[in-house]
C-alpha cells in the first residue's frame, strides 16, 4: 500500500535524517493529513531531545528597503515605484540594539535589500560598532550576496552568522522567480563561501511559490542536506499586490507546516524559526510552526515608522507595535502552548 511506503520513507528519515530526491518527491507528493501529524510528533520529540523546551528570539533589525534586485515576488523590488524608500544610520541601528538588549535579546538580525549604499566601509563600521558594545550577542547579517571579499570582512568585524535563503534549488523555477541576471549557481556559490569563512549559515526556500511542484522542493531538500546549514528558514508564499505575482495564490499553511516537521527530521540540531509570514496567514501561525518542530522566533526592533515601508509580502503582522509589545505577546503564545523564550544567543548544535 502507498500508505505504507510513505510511513517506511518517514522512518527512514527520521533514522538517517536523509532522502534520496525521488523519495523526498514521493513524500511530498503523497503527504495526507494523518502523515502530517506523524509526522509533527517525531519533529517535536527530536526537537524537544536536542534542545528542549526552549524558543530562542532573534531581534530583527530591518535597516534598508532598497534593493538592486528585481525578484518578481518581492514588494521592495527595484522596479516598485510605490515603495516608500528609507535607510536606517548606524546611530538608529545601535539605538535599535539597545533597546533590544534591555529586552532580552542576545541575537540581532541586520536585514534589508541588496542596497549599494552599504558598502564594506559602512557595514564593517556597523557591525564593528555593535560588536564592541554588545561582545556577548551574536550578530547576523541578511543582506544578499556579495563577493567573497566583502564577507570576509564583515565576519573578522565581528558577524557571526548569515541568512541567504536559496528560494530553490531547481533552476528553471529560480528563473521563474527572478531577472536574468540573477542565478541559483551564484546564490549557491555564496553559500557555500560563507560556510568556509566560518559563518553559521542559514539558508531557505518558500513554499507553494509560483511553478513550484513537489520535485522543486524534493531538490530543496536535497540541496540543504548537501549544504547542511547551521539555520533553515521556510515560509509560505505571499503574494505581494506591487509585483507580477500579486494575483499568484498563497502558500499552503499546511504544506508549510508539513515541510517544517520534514526539515526537522532532516536536520535535528538546525534553529528553524516559526516565521512571521505563518503568523500572516494564521492568527496562530507561529504556534503551529513551533508545534511543527520550529524552535526560534524573531520579533522586529525597526523602528515603528518604517516597518509598513518593508513590505516584502501583503499584510505582514506586527507593523505597528512597539518591540517591548511584540516581545511580551510572544512570551505570552510561547508559554500558552508549553514552550519558554529564553534569553539566550542561541547558538547552533550543527557543526
Amino acid at each position: 500500500m502507498l500508505s505504507d511506503s510513505l510511513y517506511a520513507l518517514v522512518d527512514r528519515l527520521e533514522c538517517n535524517h536523509a532522502l534520496l530526491v525521488d523519495e523526498w518527491e514521493c513524500l511530498i507528493s503523497g503527504h495526507t493529513p494523518k502523515l502530517a501529524n506523524d509526522l509533527k510528533s517525531r519533529a517535536c520529540a527530536l526537537r524537544d531531545e536536542r534542545y528542549g523546551k526552549k524558543i530562542f528570539k532573534r531581534g530583527l533589525i530591518e535597516f534598508t528597503n532598497y534593493c538592486k534586485s528585481d525578484c518578481l515576488y518581492c514588494g521592495i523590488r527595484r522596479s516598485n515605484r510605490l515603495v516608500n524608500r528609507y535607510r536606517l544610520s548606524e546611530e538608529e541601528i545601535l539605538q535599535c540594539c539597545k533597546e533590544g538588549y534591555g529586552l532580552g535579546f542576545r541575537t540581532f538580525v541586520l536585514q534589508g535589500g541588496e542596497d549599494p549604499y552599504y558598502n564594506d566601509a559602512r557595514m564593517v563600521s556597523i557591525v564593528s560598532s555593535i560588536h564592541e558594545a554588545y561582545p556577548e550577542c551574536a550578530i547576523t547579517l541578511s543582506i544578499g550576496e556579495r563577493s567573497e571579499e566583502s564577507y570576509r570582512a564583515l565576519r573578522e568585524a565581528g558577524a557571526d552568522r548569515y541568512l541567504l535563503r536559496h528560494e530553490t534549488a531547481d533552476p528553471f523555477h529560480y528563473d521563474l522567480l527572478h531577472p536574468n541576471e540573477m542565478s541559483v549557481n551564484s546564490r549557491k556559490k555564496c553559500l557555500g563561501v560563507l560556510r568556509s569563512l566560518g559563518y553559521q549559515v542559514g539558508s531557505g526556500f518558500m513554499v507553494g511559490s509560483p511553478g513550484q511542484t513537489a520535485r522543486c522542493l524534493a531538490e530543496d531538500m536535497v540541496f540543504l542536506q548537501e549544504l547542511q546549514p547551521h539555520m533553515i528558514g521556510i515560509g509560505p508564499f505571499v503574494p505581494h499586490k506591487d509585483t507580477p505575482f500579486a494575483h499568484e495564490p498563497q502558500g499552503s499553511l499546511e504544506l508549510t507546516l508539513f515541510m517544517l516537521s520534514a526539515l526537522r527530521l532532516a536536520f535535528p540540531d538546525a534553529l528553524i524559526p516559526a516565521t512571521t509570514a505563518l503568523g500572516t496567514i494564521a492568527p496562530d501561525g507561529r504556534e503551529q510552526g513551533i508545534q511543527a518542530g520550529a524552535n526560534v522566533v524573531m520579533p522586529n526592533l525597526s523602528p515603528v515608522v518604517h516597518r509598513k515601508d518593508y513590505s516584502l509580502y501583503d499584510n505582514k503582522i506586527c507593523t505597528g507595535e512597539e518591540a517591548a509589545e511584540c516581545r511580551w505577546c510572544l512570551d505570552m503564545r510561547m508559554d500558552r502552548i508549553g514552550y519558554r523564550i529564553v534569553e539566550d544567543r542561541g547558538d547552533s548544535l550543527v557543526k
